[in-house]
C-alpha cells in the first residue's frame, strides 16, 4: 500500500448494529467492529468512530424495560450506558495495541467557532498519534435545542470537520434502495448515487430499529452533508464480513455517494460558516450583489442590501437571498442588524464592506447552512 492511498475515515455504526436483541451491549458485534477497524489501522488508515449505543446500553441498567422516552430517563441512560460501552471499546482495542478516545459533542459545539476549532484540533491530534476517537453525541447533558437528533448527522459533520477522506455509515440494510425493501418485493438497491433527489429521499422510510433513533431519512440528511462537503460517502449492512475494508476499496456491497460536482475543499473557517455556525437572520441582495458574490467572488457592499430580517450583531453569520427569496451563501456580516435598518447610523462606513468575500461561502448545491 503506497502513502497516497492511505485514508482518513470516519465510520458511523448505530445502536442496532451493537446491541443485541434485549437491548445489552454485544460484546461479540462490539469485538468484530474492533477487529475491522484494527485491520484498517494496519493498513495505515486513520479512523474515527462515530458510536451510538449508549442510551441502548444504559436503560436496562437503570431497571428500564424498554426504551426510555423521557429526557431524565434518557440522560440517566445514556450516564449508565456510556460508561459501558467505553470499557468494552477500550478493552478490544487495547488488546491489538491501539488506544481509545472518548470525545462527547453538543450542537453547541459546532455553532461556537472557538470550540469548533478546539473540537477540530484535538481529533486531529488524536489521529495524528495512532488513537482512535470515539465519538458521541454527549446524551446526558443535552437537550431538544442543542441536539444532532441522530449520529448520522454527527457523523457526517464530524467527516467534514477533520477533513475525512470517506464517510462509511453501517446500518442494518445492504444499502438504499428505490423503495422500502421491507414492504416491497421487486425494489432495487442503488450502488451509486450522485444526488440526493426529491424522489430519492421520498424512499427514505423510518428508524427501522426499536432502539435506534436514525432512519433512513436521517442517512440522507447526513449524506447530503458530505457530498456537500466533497467527501465520498457510504452505506452497508454492519456485521457483513469484511464491510469496511472493501468499503474502504471500493468494492462493499451497498451504496456509494459521491457528488459529481467539482468541489474545492473550503479552508476551517469557511467550513464553519458553512456547515455548523447557524445564521442568525437574512439580508436581501438586489441583482447585481447576486453577480458579485456568486460570479465575481467578491465583497457584497451596504448598497446592494434591500432589506434585513431578523436580529442580528456585527460578526454574526447571516443567511444572504436574493430579492427573489432564492439562497445565495452565507457570511460573516460587517453590521448589525440595527445599523442596516438605519441609514445615518451607516454614512460614515460605507467604505466597509456589509460582507468580506473572505467570510462569505456561496450556495453549496443544498439549503446552506446544513443544520440537520
Amino acid at each position: 500500500m503506497t502513502i497516497d492511498s492511505k485514508k482518513r475515515v470516519v465510520i458511523k455504526i448505530g445502536s442496532s448494529s451493537l446491541t443485541s436483541r434485549h437491548g445489552e451491549i454485544s460484546r461479540r458485534k462490539l469485538e468484530k467492529l474492533v477487529e475491522e477497524i484494527v485491520q484498517l489501522k494496519d493498513e495505515g488508515h486513520e479512523v474515527s468512530l462515530v458510536s451510538s449505543g449508549a442510551v441502548a446500553a444504559g436503560y436496562r441498567k437503570l431497571g428500564l424495560n424498554e426504551k426510555p422516552n423521557t429526557l431524565p430517563e434518557k440522560q440517566a441512560s445514556a450516564s449508565i450506558g456510556q460508561s459501558l460501552l467505553m470499557e468494552v471499546y477500550s478493552e478490544y482495542f487495547l488488546s491489538h495495541g491501539y488506544v481509545a478516545s472518548q470525545i462527547l459533542i453538543t450542537r453547541d459545539d459546532f455553532l461556537n467557532e472557538d470550540r469548533y476549532n478546539n473540537a477540530r484540533n484535538t481529533i486531529n491530534l488524536l489521529l495524528d498519534h495512532g488513537i482512535v476517537p470515539i465519538i458521541n453525541e454527549n446524551d446526558t447533558v443535552t437537550v431538544n435545542r442543542i441536539r444532532f437528533g441522530d449520529n448520522d448527522t454527527l457523523s457526517a459533520k464530524v467527516a467534514a470537520l477533520i477533513d475525512a477522506d470517506m464517510l462509511i455509515i453501517l446500518s442494518d440494510i445492504d444499502g438504499l434502495y428505490d423503495g422500502d425493501p421491507r414492504k416491497h418485493l421487486h425494489t432495487k438497491r442503488l450502488e451509486h448515487v450522485h444526488e440526493i433527489t426529491p424522489s430519492i429521499e421520498a424512499a427514505a422510510g423510518d428508524s427501522g430499529s426499536a432502539v435506534g433513533t436514525g432512519g433512513m431519512k436521517s442517512k440522507m440528511d447526513a449524506f447530503k452533508i458530505a457530498m456537500a462537503s466533497g467527501i465520498p460517502a457510504f452505506l452497508g449492512k454492519a456485521g457483513t464480513p469484511n464491510i469496511l475494508r472493501d468499503a474502504v476499496m471500493q468494492k462493499a456491497k451497498g451504496t456509494y455517494f459521491t457528488s459529481n460536482k467539482k468541489f474545492i475543499r473550503l479552508n476551517s473557517k469557511k467550513q464553519w460558516i458553512a456547515f455548523h455556525s447557524g445564521p442568525r437572520g437574512e439580508v436581501m441582495v438586489d441583482e447585481a450583489g447576486k453577480v458579485v458574490i456568486v460570479e465575481k467572488k467578491g465583497c457584497l457592499q451596504l448598497a446592494n442590501i434591500k432589506d434585513v430580517k431578523g436580529h442580528f450583531n456585527k460578526g454574526e453569520v447571516v443567511k444572504i437571498l436574493h430579492q427573489n427569496g432564492k439562497e445565495i451563501g452565507l457570511g460573516i456580516i460587517n453590521y448589525s442588524s440595527e445599523q442596516l435598518a438605519d441609514p445615518k447610523d451607516l454614512s460614515e462606513k460605507e467604505s466597509i464592506p456589509a460582507v468580506d468575500s473572505n467570510h462569505l461561502v456561496c450556495h453549496l448545491g443544498v439549503s446552506t447552512p446544513i443544520n440537520i
